[in-house]
């Protein structure tokens, strides 16, 4: 499971095609990583981007997925989304 979320992070610049330039990718991945943010309000913040039962219940299990992990690994998983946008891949946009 965690490979998912990795990879799904991996792929959320590619969507943007930001490094730092879509405020919606940098918003949503806070909105992720943030433990403060419950299940319910994460899914109203992309409510209109879920079109579908099937959608609403991935986006609910992948914020509980965030909601599981420690502070140590959110705190990792914000460095590498970071080193994402530094990277020389990023760097044109």
């Amino acid at each position: 499971m965690k490979l998912v979320v990795v990879l799904m992070l991996a792929a959320l610049p590619l969507y943007c095609l930001a490094g730092s330039g879509c405020q919606l990718l940098e918003d949503v991945v806070e909105h992720t990583i943030d433990p403060e943010v419950s299940v319910d309000e994460y899914t109203e913040y992309l409510d209109p981007y879920i079109h579908s039962d099937e959608t609403k219940k991935a986006v609910e299990e992948f914020k509980q997925c965030f909601l599981s992990q420690s502070n140590e690994t959110l705190a990792n998983v914000r460095v590498m989304v970071q080193t994402i946008y530094d990277s020389v891949y990023c760097a044109p946009f």
